[in-house]
């Protein structure tokens, strides 16, 4: 198994606990992060090495990728498993799922790359290189068919991890908010490429919506290894001890908050799914956003948008991302509760679709890889 990133590794954690069940004596190993290591995966390599995002930032580790890809190539080769499982981070994985079927091994892949939303011809990449493909979202499985591309659809493993009534009373009193505090959660990402673009503009936005409203309490779930950066952030906009920087614990803070400011990426879905309010934005190097905005096919990039096809919550990308404009954004959900009431059922209904046996539906498809 490959998963590239944090979110990854929670998706492979979970999809490990179906092998398991199907499975007890399944080895698991190849490059993956903590959640996977609980469930006794064997890390060759971990997963922040591929945790990059972006053209340019791609670049700067594209020599180090590649090495440890044509390494993993050949140590699968010479000791092949039952099955590959690539998940997520298709650019690393799709190659390498190619080169292993064309070997004979049987591949299969967790997440569907968004040909959805951009990059429509990678398509052919995916016939050629997988087996079959676990597909997230209920759409998908149609749009592969198409192709001729066999898949199953097993829900969003989310939608299972997070309760359909989050606790936020047990969240705040975790956490050492007050059930009368307004709170905003402030998620700048969980790449450093994010945390550079993205955390002191979100900083900035919180300075100014505590100037207009100082009681608000802001709440930093901070990756534990990024959390120097974030704390460098947050000195660089004037709010150092004036934000709550905690390490991990983004699901207790998106419980506890009334609206999150935070990084278009798998986050927004799980904002989603504690059914909260938000403002999505995302701000990336220049040359890479240029080049990356030619081939998206969608008008939106945050996947609560994508997924009920309309601007539910707010996107502010790029030149929009400004401080003035998120704290604008952000601090509107507040003075809104009719728009935060409505947009409760419509995640609400969202949850359902999504929910599923992913771990038991996601085992019985590698079950039918295995069986040819």
């Amino acid at each position: 198994m490959v998963a590239g990133e944090t979110s990854g590794d929670l998706l492979a954690g979970l999809l490990l606990d179906g092998l398991r069940a199907r499975w007890p004596g399944v080895q698991a190993l190849g490059i993956g992060g903590p959640q996977m290591a609980r469930r006794g995966f064997a890390a060759w390599w971990p997963s922040d090495k591929l945790a990059v995002r972006g053209y340019i930032e791609v670049l700067r580790h594209y020599r180090e990728i590649v090495g440890i890809r044509a390494q993993l190539k050949e140590r699968l080769l010479q000791d092949r498993p039952d099955v590959f499982i690539g998940v997520d981070a298709p650019d690393f994985n799709l190659d390498l799922e190619r080169d292993l079927k064309a070997s004979g091994v049987k591949t299969a892949h967790f997440v569907c790359p968004s040909i959805w939303a951009w990059r429509p011809e990678r398509v052919h990449k995916i016939k050629a290189s997988v087996d079959h493909v676990l597909c997230i979202f209920p759409f998908e499985v149609e749009l592969l068919a198409q192709h001729g591309i066999a898949a199953t659809y097993v829900g969003h493993p989310l939608a299972n991890v997070i309760p359909r009534v989050p606790d936020r009373a047990a969240a705040r009193a975790a956490l050492g908010l007050d059930a009368r505090d307004q709170v905003v959660a402030i998620l700048p990402g969980s790449r450093g490429s994010e945390i550079k673009y993205l955390a002191r503009r979100f900083f900035l936005a919180a300075a100014l919506m505590q100037r207009q409203r100082p009681a608000l309490k802001f709440v930093v779930p901070a990756i534990p290894r990024l959390r120097a950066a974030v704390d460098h952030a947050a000195r660089a906009a004037g709010m150092a001890g004036r934000l709550q920087i905690i390490n991990g614990q983004s699901h207790a803070v998106l419980a506890a908050c009334d609206v999150t400011l935070i990084a278009s990426g798998t986050a927004t879905l799980e904002a989603a799914l504690f059914k909260r309010p938000m403002v999505i934005a995302y701000n990336m190097n220049w040359l890479t956003y240029q080049l990356m905005r030619r081939k998206h096919l969608q008008p939106w990039i945050g996947l609560p948008n994508i997924l009920c096809r309309d601007f539910v919550v707010p996107e502010l990308v790029q030149h929009e991302a400004t401080p003035e404009q998120l704290a604008e954004a952000t601090l509107a959900w507040l003075d809104a509760p009719e728009r935060v009431v409505a947009l409760e059922r419509t995640f609400t209904a969202l949850h359902t679709e999504l929910q599923r046996d992913t771990p038991r539906l996601a085992a019985d498809a590698i079950a039918q890889v295995l069986a040819g």
